[in-house]
């Protein structure tokens, strides 16, 4: 009888042939959108110098000693301030206010994810709550910028994925990717969350999704998006029923666990929407604000709307209008239904909100699948023609990106 002889298992990669793959595969997107962003960030930190304004700002609002500061006062000043003292949610009436500011500012508005990472990070390295944030913010924007590579080169090719991970650098409203502010580390959830529904791996899409509920509210929008993926996948019955579900079931849990949790340390449930009504008149309007701004600015009537800030806001229309154009565009290209569904409603709540309106541009970086129809014409171009373009877009961007918002508007 002769003996069976083990079938030859397939070779198994040892850790260090891993780590250089992974470097061949992903180091030249890092390095592209390391270049961009600190073309970027440097053009900024020139005009903040030049023009030294932030010298005779209050360091919590856009000022400091040096123009570094900047980056950590507006929404980076309570984050630290809840990395380190904690939140003590209250609603505290201002004293014969009428307005639309009725209540004291509370740190309750902000979401806890960002700042636990702020302290965490400065309890192991020894940074302070300035220089955790701001490495937490830079690691979280390279994670975002794999992230839209991934998205991107599913459906364009390796062209594709650099120029959205470009587009990601150079975006309006990308001055606050290098700054102290939860921005780059929603994109990174939201991103590689919709990646992993997209490649169907539901418990890393559900705790993604989870995690990016206790970071912004707009995760709403996410949380919708999986929900949608997951049902259709369950129609399908292309993985079962029990992951899609559970990953349905876990994703919105970080969201209204906080929102809840806020609630009830208020006694209000409530809480958090008052709160951010009465204390940054922040609400949803159904658009109204957006409509009056975009029926004011093209005119130049900058008084007829509330919250006016003139550079930033003729960015913010530019923005919205660049953004109503690309989403036909990507319906164009057919993408998975949780890309869709994410970008609409994510364009829904930003754009029918009350807000300070130079803030559009910022708040709407999360729609990362509106680069696909750029980055898939832009993979035409040669990479010396798509690496200047995005450079010089590098380069502006210190003043449409990041001047625009922390001196000239309101991050």
């Amino acid at each position: 009888m002769t003996a069976t002889l083990p079938r030859p298992l397939a070779p198994v990669l040892a850790p260090d042939s891993r780590l250089r793959a992974a470097a061949r595969r992903h180091g030249p997107v890092l390095a592209v959108f390391g270049a961009l962003k600190l073309v970027g960030f440097c053009s900024f930190m020139y005009l903040l110098s030049a023009a030294g304004d932030y010298r005779g700002k209050d360091p919590r609002f856009g000022g400091g000693a040096h123009a570094w500061d900047v980056l950590a006062t507006w929404d980076g000043w309570w984050y630290q301030q809840i990395a380190l003292h904690g939140y003590d949610p209250k609603l505290v009436p201002v004293p014969g206010a009428t307005g639309m500011i009725t209540l004291e500012g509370n740190s309750a508005a902000f979401f806890p994810l960002y700042p636990a990472l702020i302290r965490m990070t400065s309890a192991v390295t020894g940074l302070g709550s300035y220089g955790a944030g701001l490495l937490v913010s830079i690691l979280a924007s390279f994670a975002a910028a794999l992230g839209v590579y991934a998205v991107a080169e599913r459906f364009g090719g390796r062209r594709a994925g650099f120029a959205a991970a470009g587009l990601w650098a150079v975006w309006p409203g990308s001055g606050v990717e290098w700054a102290v502010y939860s921005d780059s580390l929603y994109v990174a959830l939201a991103v590689w969350a919709c990646y992993a529904a997209l490649t169907h791996r539901w418990l890393a899409a559900g705790v993604l999704t989870f995690a990016a509920g206790l970071n912004r509210p707009t995760a709403a929008a996410l949380i919708a998006a999986l929900a949608v993926a997951a049902l259709l996948a369950v129609r399908r019955g292309e993985d079962g029923v029990g992951r899609p579900l559970f990953a349905l079931a876990l994703a919105p849990l970080g969201l209204l666990g906080y929102l809840l949790w806020v609630g009830d340390r208020m006694g209000d449930l409530g809480g958090y929407f008052k709160l951010q009504s009465g204390a940054w008149a922040h609400r949803f309007d159904y658009g109204s604000q957006t409509l009056d701004v975009l029926r004011s600015v093209p005119v130049g009537r900058f008084g007829d709307y509330l919250f006016a800030y003139p550079y930033a806001d003729m960015i913010g229309v530019g923005v919205v209008l660049l953004a109503v154009t690309l989403l036909p565009l990507l319906i164009r290209l057919r993408p998975p239904a949780v890309l869709v569904v994410y970008t609409v409603l994510t364009l829904a709540l930003v754009l029918g909100s009350q807000q300070i309106f130079a803030n559009v541009s910022r708040y709407l970086l999360p729609c990362f699948p509106l680069f696909l129809p750029l980055a898939a014409a832009l993979r035409r171009l040669s990479l010396p023609m798509l690496c200047t373009l995005l450079g010089v877009a590098a380069l502006a961007s210190g003043s449409y990106a990041g001047y625009a918002l922390f001196e000239l508007g309101v991050p």
